[in-house]
């Protein structure tokens, strides 16, 4: 079975992304481009933690619940969250209830505010560009993590950061742009490609 799929609409797109109309949109409208804000950083960061050992599907359902549930992912008021709102949480059918994921969304919010007067989360993350490899062309050439995935996440953690290891953080990149993963042949990748480079001039190299 190919990795590659061309749809209904005659475009070439990840199998992944094809497999119905959730996947479909995100595969097509959000996955690899190019998120610069602090915000949508921290709520990528955050799905990612909360998508740890569940399907992807399933956080892609939720999704609007937990951002209601986390304030639209506002650091600044995510920060603010204490005992009694984690409690609310655990009882809020919209959200993963674990409590160790819930906690860390809440701590990373109150990481990605102290880091704001050193270096932001935008361009941390930012520094971390990985260094061109071969363009995939089936799953097979995928990894779920590299060098700078591992530096990254190691980062992350000192800045105090929590549930951000070498494999999430790798997915994460993926998910913002910083890798391009679409397979040779998608649609998507070019697309990616122009984002990636309008983004790139935001940040000085590493």
């Amino acid at each position: 079975m190919s990795d590659l799929v061309t749809g209904e609409d005659g475009k070439a797109r990840c199998r992944w992304g094809s497999t119905d109309e959730l996947y479909r949109g995100y595969h097509d409208t959000e996955w690899g481009r190019p998120v610069t804000d602090e915000r949508g950083l921290y709520e990528k960061l955050c799905l990612e933690c909360l998508q740890s050992g569940l399907s992807w599907a399933l956080i892609l359902r939720k999704r609007e619940g937990i951002r209601a549930a986390f304030a639209d992912f506002a650091p600044d008021a995510v920060a603010t969250f204490g005992r009694k709102e984690i409690e609310g949480l655990l009882k809020d059918s919209r959200v993963i209830r674990n409590r160790r994921k819930l906690e860390a969304i809440i701590q990373n919010a109150q990481a990605t505010v102290a880091m704001r007067d050193q270096t932001p989360l935008p361009e941390l993350v930012w520094s971390y560009r990985p260094r061109k490899r071969r363009v995939p062309r089936a799953y097979a050439d995928m990894v779920s993590l590299t060098e700078e995935s591992k530096q990254l996440a190691k980062e992350l953690k000192r800045q105090g950061f929590a549930f951000v290891g070498p494999t999430t953080v790798y997915s994460t990149l993926q998910a913002v742009g910083l890798v391009n993963d679409h397979l040779a042949g998608c649609f998507v990748r070019k697309e990616v490609e122009a984002a990636q480079r309008d983004a790139q001039r935001l940040f000085p190299s590493r």
